[in-house]
């Protein structure tokens, strides 16, 4: 059985931990898994079981070892999977029928998905004839590429739409923020004015002053009753939090090699080289240039995805150091008997605080599904 990726990973782990144990390890994920035990592993089954071996090196060797090695297989992995292809396990039978006609009639952003997967299917089917067929032979690979160029486009449609799942919950817990944070600051504004009023009885020229308090006061009542009665406040309740990962570029090595539109090209240039027969011909020339450039704008996409990630993270440490700075400082002030309005005002700072984390953090898991996807990272 051709299984160039479980091979390339028994010897990976071998280096570390002997022969014996690397293939006990490789069999756990596989039963763990319910993957068939016969069935090639292909790229992203490695990354499965890299991140098995990865929370097996952090208790035995430490966080800063395990992290090293996992960049460092990370990397060698996507060095594979440029020369490589996931293998497309043989059907048996008969070639399926040709798929149905797609109803029409569905929403616009569903219709994309239908065609990626329709795609994945007659490429399937392609290659299984191709197999059968001795005088095509040498068609194979470039259709095993094929196969897995367009189960990546599936995967690319399939993660748009986690993504505005994931979107529409994100803006319905930091609308619940924004209304906590409204909350606090009319408890603010509400004291503020009452103190102006005392100062406006104690004959002070506090007019403008009032009535802009006032102003903020009636506007943030408006915005509390148009959605206090929409929002479920509940699933707010829990202080912001972001999952702990370290977005070393290597983490992500995977991303380049495995984008559609690289590995499409590298489909296009298989397929140049098995029609043309010859390196130098202008087909063969014109699809390494394309691949090229695939590879150059996919680097690109994900150094742009990982900067905004580590942007967000940053942005999230610093608000949520001040959003607990700003608790701590209420406490204090609490047990040294400070007025309501100096209480709210901090209550007010923390929740406004405690908001723009929340924000930050959501852009970066956001970003994180998005490279997952790519990588193939589905732990």
């Amino acid at each position: 059985m051709n299984d160039p990726y479980r091979e390339w990973l028994r010897s990976q782990l071998a280096a570390e931990m002997g022969v014996r144990e690397a293939e006990q390890v490789i069999e756990s994920a596989v039963v763990r898994r319910g993957w068939p035990a016969i069935r090639p592993l292909g790229s992203r089954d490695v990354v499965a079981v890299l991140q098995d071996v990865y929370t097996i090196f952090r208790s035995n060797m430490g966080d800063a070892r395990a992290d090293r090695w996992l960049e460092g297989a990370t990397t060698a992995l996507a060095s594979f999977a440029e020369s490589t292809p996931s293998p497309a396990p043989p059907s048996t039978g008969t070639i399926a029928p040709a798929p149905g006609p797609v109803r029409w009639g569905r929403r616009a952003h569903d219709l994309p998905l239908l065609l990626a997967r329709a795609h994945t299917e007659i490429a399937a089917r392609s290659l299984e004839g191709i197999r059968a067929n001795p005088d095509l032979k040498n068609l194979e690979r470039a259709a095993e590429w094929d196969v897995q160029a367009t189960q990546a486009e599936v995967r690319r449609w399939e993660t748009e739409e986690l993504l505005g799942n994931l979107r529409a919950e994100h803006a319905r817990i930091e609308v619940a923020d924004q209304v906590r944070s409204a909350r606090a600051q009319r408890e603010v504004l509400r004291l503020t004015v009452e103190e102006v009023e005392g100062e406006a009885r104690a004959g002070r020229k506090v007019g403008p002053q009032l009535a802009h308090n006032k102003l903020m006061l009636s506007q943030t009542a408006a915005f509390l009753d148009a959605f206090s009665p929409l929002i479920d406040e509940t699933v707010a309740e829990d202080d912001p939090e972001t999952p702990s990962v370290s977005l070393e570029t290597s983490r992500f090595a995977l991303a380049v090699p495995m984008h559609p539109n690289v590995l499409r090209a590298r489909h296009q240039l298989n397929y140049a080289e098995w029609q043309a027969g010859d390196a130098n011909d202008a087909r063969v020339q014109g699809a390494r240039t394309a691949l090229v450039q695939a590879e150059q704008e996919a680097a690109a996409q994900m150094e742009n995805t990982l900067g905004a990630a580590r942007a967000h993270q940053a942005a999230f440490q610093q608000m949520l150091h001040r959003y607990r700075d700003a608790k701590l400082g209420e406490e204090q002030l609490r047990r040294s008997g400070a007025d309501a309005l100096t209480l709210s005002r901090h209550a007010f700072d923390a929740e406004q605080a405690r908001l723009a984390a929340r924000v930050q953090a959501h852009r970066l898991t956001e970003a994180l599904r998005l490279l997952s996807a790519l990588t193939g990272d589905a732990d």
